[in-house]
Parts: structure tokens; C-alpha cells; sequence
């Protein structure tokens, strides 16, 4: 069996916890689902949309309610779990607006005939998703299947049930169809299982490497098709002619949006030579001005941290960093709470023998290196496994758009931290994973692509 538990990062005290579906609960969710794919095969996606438009509005009208479990789950500050909550809403309009016009047929230049491509459902999607963006990370599949005619099956993360629970509630209360999105609180065993289904098409997950290559293999091993959205590293680039306004700017949440808990989270920032000094500067003065406290209160500005495990494994990881030869820079003071709260800090003097030089620090901690010129700073930045996402800090656009060409990465944006939208896509390489979510490039993951051609003119 494999336990959902809702524990407070604040108090570290449980409010709930959740059983494991049986067998025959797991074979009637994936037989609802199957039944829906079914049924919409032949609806036009656009009786879709509407539908959408009032999972958004319920979104909204629940905002407080899902904030609340969100933070109360994972530990967010309750200001963005709401900011959360309203991007998952504009997604949802994003495809109930536009959903229908990308999946029109394409037409094709043959010789050969009328040749063109359908844009067609393939069935019922596992969506495995983390902790760190409850509600965004599910949207990020749900939304573009819906409007494409793929139902989803849910495994949320083991940390946050509760909100599993209430985002399936909510999209089922806005007048969706049964089935459209249902939450199971699979084991480990029971997921395999799932996957291995006939009726299951495809799978996408969000999270680690290691949970990622699983699923990856029990997806392969059953012919499913995945998407795979893992681990970052990603580099945080300031060229030596950086807006000194708009870096301070910028880095005043780059590692420390969601607790610095973001797969595309700044987490290496690469400093050309004149402006190391001014960036260590900057940091320290973000870090040692936060206020540590209960997510839930508005003067909080340093929440703890999703778990207690996650704090710990941070911090021997930075343990381990400073053993081999990284200097501490700066670090918060100690936290007088039971929480699960993690000290801010600031490493540097980070090479490539140190055990964090290629691994991903979850949490609020900023690895500086200094770089000569943009050569340097690019090599640095692709001298990493993963690929996931970047910044590139520059008052010359053109130069700034040269290095960002240059990055072996999924997304790069140029004079900000990450940024996400409807319209955007979201994916990277390398172990970073394969795929695309959000965005056109995000609704056609599952979507057979069907070629039909009329070559009657050929024959007669």
C-alpha cells in the first residue's frame, strides 16, 4: 500500500490521509474514461469549449477554498496558491478559445491527391503530476485533452490529496462529464498496472528523473506514448551590460518564487566578471530581508518548505557542496519553528567536482558562478544533464537573443525569470525530459495526426 498524506509543512502535523483504490474501483474510473473518449470521438471539439469556460469560472468561484488547501498541503504562500489559481483559469480559456481552430485538418501539397490530416482523439491519458504546482501542473494536461477528447486519469502527488481531491470536485460540480478528470490515489504497483491497460493511450508525468525513467519504462514497455517534464538546472545568465533596475528587479524572486521548489527555477546564475560582486550584493540583501512565518498570513514572505524530507535532503546537499570546497556566502539566520523550513543561502566557488555541480537544488538556494565573456557563460550553462529552462539578463536584445540561440534548453526568457501562459510551451531536453505541454505544440501530444487523401482522379 502506498499512503496520501495531508501534512502541514508548518506545524508538520497530519489533517487527513487517503486509502488506495481497490481493483475494482481502478477498473471502473478507467472504464467511465474509456466510455467518454468514446462518446466524444464524435462531437465536433468546439461542444467542448463552453464547458471549459465554466471549469475556468469554477476555478474562480473556488479560488479561497483552493488556495487554502493548496498552501495548508504544500506550504506556498497563500498569495501565490491564489496566483496559481488564476493562471490555471486563463489556460482553461486559452483552449476553450482556441482549442478548436488548432485541431481543424491541415491541409497537404501532394501531388498524389486532395491529401490533408485529421486532428483526432486517441484515447484515455494517465497524468502523474508533483507537488509543487498542485493545480497548474494538472491543468497543464487537462485542459488541452479536454478540448482535444482525451479524458484523464489522475495520480496526484502522495503530499497533496487534499487538493487532488477538490480540483476533481470542482471540475465534476462546474457541469463537466463524469469521467472528464478522475482522481486515484494509486501505489506505485497499481500505476504499472494502469499503464499496462488497453484502454490507457498515453501518459504524461511532471516530476523527478528517477520517477520520470519508471514511468518512462512502463509507458515504452506497453507502447504508450509519453511526455516527460523532469528536473532543471537552469541557468540564470547576466551579461556584463545587465539594467542594474531590472536585475534587482528580477532577482528579487528568482530563487525564492514557491520557496525556489520550481523545476524552472534560476538556480545557477552565471555572473560575467564586472558584475559578480553587485549580484552576490543583491541576493543576500533578498535573502536576509524575508520574513519566515505561517504561508497562510500576508507578511509572510519565507515559507517552509513541502516537507520535512524535502528540507533535509536540501540540506545535505548543501552539506555535501560545502565539504567539497563551496563557500557559503550568506545564510538566514536559524528559524525558531517545528516547521519545515530551510535557511536561504547563497553558495559559491562551486567546480565541476562538486557534488552539486549537475544536480538540482529544490528550494531556495542560489549557486553563483563567475564567467569571463558570453563564450564562457554559454559553456557554462550547457555543461549540465539537464535543459529544462534559462534567463539571459541584457540591456542588448540582439546580443541577449544570440546567447539565448546558443543554450542547450527548452525555454529561455530574456530580462525575467520563468514565465508561463496558455500560449506559451512548456518542455525541455537532455534529462530535463521529451514533449511539449501548453501552447499548439501541448495539444497535439496525444492527438493522432490521420492522413486522408483522395486520389480518385488518379484512378479514373
Amino acid at each position: 500500500m502506498s499512503k496520501y498524506q495531508s501534512i502541514n509543512p508548518y506545524t508538520n502535523e497530519e489533517f487527513a490521509s487517503y486509502n488506495n483504490p481497490t481493483s475494482q474501483q481502478i477498473d471502473e474510473a478507467i472504464n467511465l474514461a474509456h466510455m467518454l473518449y468514446k462518446k466524444w470521438r464524435h462531437e465536433d471539439p468546439s461542444s467542448r469549449a463552453e464547458l471549459l469556460h465554466k471549469i475556468a469560472d469554477a476555478f474562480r468561484e473556488h479560488e479561497d477554498e483552493l488556495a487554502k488547501m493548496m498552501t495548508l498541503e504544500m506550504g506556498k504562500l497563500l498569495r501565490e496558491s491564489k496566483e496559481e489559481v488564476e493562471l490555471c483559469a486563463s489556460i482553461c480559456d486559452y483552449y476553450a478559445e482556441n482549442g478548436a481552430a488548432m485541431l481543424k485538418p491541415t491541409p497537404i501539397k501532394s501531388k498524389l491527391g486532395d491529401a490533408y490530416y485529421l486532428k483526432q482523439s486517441t484515447g484515455v491519458i494517465m497524468a502523474c503530476e508533483p507537488w509543487n504546482f498542485p493545480l497548474y501542473q494538472v491543468v497543464r494536461v487537462f485542459a488541452p485533452n479536454f478540448i482535444v477528447g482525451n479524458p484523464v486519469l489522475l495520480k496526484h502527488a502522495h503530499n497533496v490529496p487534499g487538493s487532488a481531491a477538490l480540483i476533481a470536485k470542482i471540475i465534476k460540480r462546474s457541469g463537466a462529464p463524469e469521467g472528464c478528470l478522475l482522481n486515484l490515489y494509486l501505489s506505485y504497483d497499481q500505476l504499472a498496472d494502469v499503464i499496462a491497460d488497453p484502454r490507457i493511450q498515453g501518459v504524461a508525468l511532471t516530476g523527478s528523473e528517477r520517477g520520470g525513467s519508471a514511468v518512462a519504462e512502463a509507458a515504452g514497455k506497453n507502447l504508450k506514448k509519453s511526455t516527460m517534464e523532469l528536473g532543471g538546472n537552469d541557468a540564470f545568465i547576466v551579461l556584463d551590460d545587465a539594467d542594474p533596475q531590472l536585475l534587482r528587479n528580477v532577482l528579487n524572486d528568482a530563487r525564492t518564487y514557491n520557496g525556489g521548489q520550481v523545476c524552472t527555477s534560476s538556480k545557477r546564475i552565471i555572473v560575467e566578471k564586472s558584475r559578480y560582486d553587485e549580484v552576490l550584493h543583491e541576493l543576500r540583501n533578498v535573502f536576509s530581508e524575508l520574513t519566515a512565518g505561517d504561508p497562510l498570513e500576508a507578511d509572510t514572505t519565507l515559507p517552509p518548505m513541502n516537507s520535512e524530507r524535502a528540507k533535509e535532503k536540501l540540506e545535505k546537499q548543501v552539506q555535501a557542496a560545502t565539504e567539497a570546497g563551496a563557500k557559503v556566502f550568506y545564510q538566514y539566520p536559524e528559524i525558531d519553528s517545528k516547521g519545515a523550513f530551510f535557511r536561504p543561502t547563497v553558495l559559491t566557488n562551486i567546480d565541476k567536482n562538486n557534488p552539486i555541480f549537475d544536480e538540482e537544488l529544490f528550494g531556495p538556494v542560489a549557486e553563483v558562478y563567475v564567467v569571463q565573456d558570453d563564450d564562457e557563460a554559454i559553456q557554462l550553462a550547457n555543461d549540465s544533464s539537464y535543459g529544462l529552462g534559462s534567463s539571459v539578463i541584457s540591456r542588448n536584445i540582439d546580443r541577449a537573443k544570440k546567447v539565448a540561440a546558443q543554450i542547450e534548453t527548452g525555454m529561455t526568457v530574456i530580462n525575467g525569470r520563468w514565465i508561463t501562459s496558455g500560449e506559451l510551451p512548456f518542455g525541455g531536453v537532455k534529462k530535463s525530459g521529451y514533449g511539449r505541454e501548453l501552447s499548439d505544440l501541448g495539444m497535439m501530444a496525444f492527438v493522432n495526426e490521420h492522413l486522408v487523401i483522395d486520389v480518385t482522379k488518379n484512378n479514373q
